[in-house]
């Protein structure tokens, strides 16, 4: 059983919450809570805290908010504080190297993935769109590599038909805060093991233009997008000059002689579309100024006859 360690945290969004709450649990002093600075967002574009910064605030930790790591300013404050370790959660900045020599022990990171598939920002999104079966959670001691350093534990997680990036990102959440947890209960014990770098895959960044769908890919590879691109940044196609997104399908195995993209005849309240290989029935879609509808509600004011091509 490792003792306690004096921990500086450093994490942004909601992913990062569950695990300042675990070592708020736990008998671990946070020392400090980093996280990026207040955002405007939303339509209002009101001055919003990052949700790290919400939870620390409310647990009564010190927060600060740089606007860059890299700074002395910044490499002085945590050489002042001398910490056990760094424990950093989708923070959304990069170490420098000087500062991850900082830490007595050095720095864990709870990364999305099975590492070392996934490397990156965006993992969770990714193993969706590769119609990956599971997934996980890994801690490793960060280097200065991007998501190279050597693997800790790693826990993992079954990836169903019915998962969206939304409802993976939270189960793994759940599962990166107790992994840490048993990561620093066992911190003494570990033996770090090296990344095998030869089966390394990568999870880059994803843009709006990522969510677009090209229809000559099968049904089941389109299924998987939009399961991978929800809720953000979103799936979507165009009829004409309309923009239609696509928050549910199914892959169907009928192969249909239109070409991709295509609507193909189906019953009056189905929305069937040819793909480059099978059919894919769209189940829940909305229209450039309308709301989320299930496809047979849809239907009722966007009447989309069969013969119409999606783009």
């Amino acid at each position: 059983m490792s003792k306690n360690f004096n921990i500086v945290f450093m994490g942004t969004p909601d992913f990062a919450v569950p695990c300042l709450e675990a070592l708020h649990n736990s008998r671990h002093n946070v020392m400090l809570v980093v996280t990026q600075p207040d955002r405007h967002s939303g339509r209002g574009r009101k001055l919003l805290p990052p949700p790290v910064k919400e939870s620390a605030l409310a647990s009564g930790y010190e927060v600060i908010q740089p606007e860059s790591v890299k700074t002395e300013v910044f490499g002085e404050h945590m050489r002042k504080l001398r910490p056990d370790l760094f424990v950093v959660v989708a923070f959304g900045h990069i170490l420098p190297g000087l500062l991850l020599e900082v830490p007595r022990l050095g720095s864990i990171n709870i990364h999305a993935s099975l590492l070392p598939k996934y490397r990156g920002p965006a993992p969770i999104q990714w193993a969706i769109i590769r119609g990956e079966r599971e997934t996980g959670v890994t801690t490793m001691f960060m280097d200065k590599g991007m998501d190279t350093g050597d693997i800790l534990l790693s826990e993992k997680t079954e990836i169903t038909g019915g998962d969206t990036s939304a409802s993976l990102h939270d189960r793994l959440s759940v599962l990166g805060a107790a992994l840490l947890a048993k990561t620093l209960d066992n911190f003494n014990d570990l033996r770090p093991v090296s990344q095998n770098h030869d089966q390394a895959t990568y999870a880059p960044m994803l843009s709006k233009r990522d969510g677009h769908i090209n229809w000559e890919k099968s049904a089941k590879s389109l299924e998987c997008l939009i399961r991978g691109m929800t809720p953000w940044p979103g799936a979507f196609t165009f009829q004409g000059d309309k923009r239609l997104k696509i928050f549910k399908a199914i892959p169907l195995p009928a192969e249909p002689a239109e070409d991709p993209g295509t609507v193909i005849r189906s019953f009056p309240d189905e929305l069937r579309v040819a793909t480059g290989k099978g059919a894919l029935s769209l189940l829940e879609i909305q229209g450039a100024s309308g709301k989320r509808l299930h496809i047979r509600d849809f239907l009722r004011g966007h009447k989309i006859a069969p013969g119409t091509v999606l783009c």
